[in-house]
């Protein structure tokens, strides 16, 4: 299997998460038109940020997204501004969907973020053990 390495100056890494966010109330209201222009402001922020989008895609109620990180990003300043930022510019932009979420809250509070691996975890603690003087 290939690992994929980042590097920097004077390092070399492979940072992979998975996020995901959900509509404030669940409610299903990214549709077609509404994703698009989500995913477009999403890799725009991305761009800023040194993150590189692998995947993303939404269901009506949600987002998933897989992306590649450097180690100097700050990840909540990233997600505070993916969210902040795509909140304001959907509102903005179809109106509409504001009726629907009173509050003026696009984004649930909450998310999900895990790292995704290329290697599994009982595999790098073996390799880990394996170090020690023999």
């Amino acid at each position: 299997m290939k690992y994929t390495i980042d590097k920097g100056c004077h390092s070399a890494y492979s940072l992979r998460f998975h996020y995901v966010c959900c509509v404030k109330y669940r409610r299903k209201v990214l549709k077609p038109e509404v994703t698009e222009h989500l995913k477009e402001v999403n890799i725009n922020i991305a761009g800023r940020f040194g993150v590189q989008i692998i995947e993303q895609e939404t269901d009506m109620d949600h987002i998933r997204i897989i992306f590649a990180s450097k180690p100097a990003v700050q990840l909540s300043k990233f997600i505070n501004t993916l969210k902040s930022t795509s909140a304001r510019l959907i509102f903005r932009d179809y109106p509409e969907i504001k009726k629907q979420l009173w509050g003026g809250s696009f984004w649930s509070p909450s998310y999900f973020l895990s790292t995704v691996g290329e290697v599994k975890l009982e595999d790098v603690k073996r390799y880990v053990q394996s170090q020690g003087n023999a």
